[in-house]
């Protein structure tokens, strides 16, 4: 009998991975894009708002490529993008004090390897200019860059995405997944978990009402190495709910 977490999906790698681009400004780029992901065998692009699809330029760029560009989904914000999704990963040059754990290409798909039989993936993509933001990261389960030379780490757009979907392809061509894994928690069921914990930490005074974002970014992190499944979610927010119901005597923060 297998583990009610666990399930078999024989699904082909290109149909279960998405390329996520975020408020993208060049339709060459993103016709390039279309290129590059056709080229390593990847078919479903996202797009969250950015420019004209239908631009001359987007299709000219996209070459043989013009069905993937034709077929892109656009969406309002990345969370509704990544609202399917249980393994989404954000693309970042920069490193910081919330860009940390930061993978390299060839070792992200190892990981997205490892649990793609029982899950969705996604790779997001930042603006030209300046990237994602670190709020998109946060909704992102796993972080990830290309390295580069010190002198000139600035990758165009399309490059970028290629280099991914190269390592996708040599690390798993067309294969199908179809080992048994668990199904993660995906981001339609953790931001409403990190919105309930959020609200209940604050009001028990855990959080700084003036900068909650600083801990629960740290949350975050931790809960996405954790690697949560539905049930465990499930548990986590009841957890939250007694602690709001066992709030109500709650006299102030302790050492006040």
């Amino acid at each position: 009998m297998k583990n009610e977490d666990q399930v078999t999906q024989d699904v082909p790698m290109k149909e279960k991975v998405a390329i996520v681009l975020v408020e993208p400004q060049s339709p060459g780029n993103v016709g390039m894009v279309c290129r590059a992901m056709k080229n390593m065998g990847l078919e479903e692009l996202r797009i969250v708002k950015g420019c004209q699809l239908d631009h001359p330029e987007a299709f000219k760029f996209s070459v043989s490529a013009r069905d993937l560009l034709e077929g892109a989904r656009v969406f309002p914000s990345l969370e509704a993008a990544l609202a399917d999704t249980e393994l989404s990963v954000a693309t970042t040059r920069r490193h910081g004090k919330y860009r940390q754990e930061i993978y390299t290409p060839g070792e992200i798909v190892t990981k997205i390897g490892e649990n793609l039989a029982g899950n969705r993936a996604a790779l997001v993509f930042g603006r030209e200019d300046n990237g994602l933001t670190t709020d998109e990261l946060t909704l992102c389960r796993w972080h990830a860059t290309i390295p580069t030379s010190d002198e000139y780490g600035s990758l165009n757009l399309a490059q970028a995405v290629m280099v991914f979907c190269y390592e996708f392809f040599k690390g798993m061509g067309d294969t199908t997944p179809g080992a048994e894994a668990r199904t993660l928690a995906g981001s339609s069921e953790l931001e409403p978990l990190f919105g309930q914990m959020e609200r209940t930490l604050l009001r028990i005074g855990f959080l700084n009402p003036q900068n909650p974002a600083h801990l629960m970014r740290s949350l975050r992190r931790i809960f996405s190495r954790a690697e949560l499944d539905g049930r465990e979610v499930a548990i986590l927010r009841g957890m939250m709910t007694q602690i709001d119901w066992a709030a109500d005597q709650f006299k102030g923060k302790k050492g006040r």
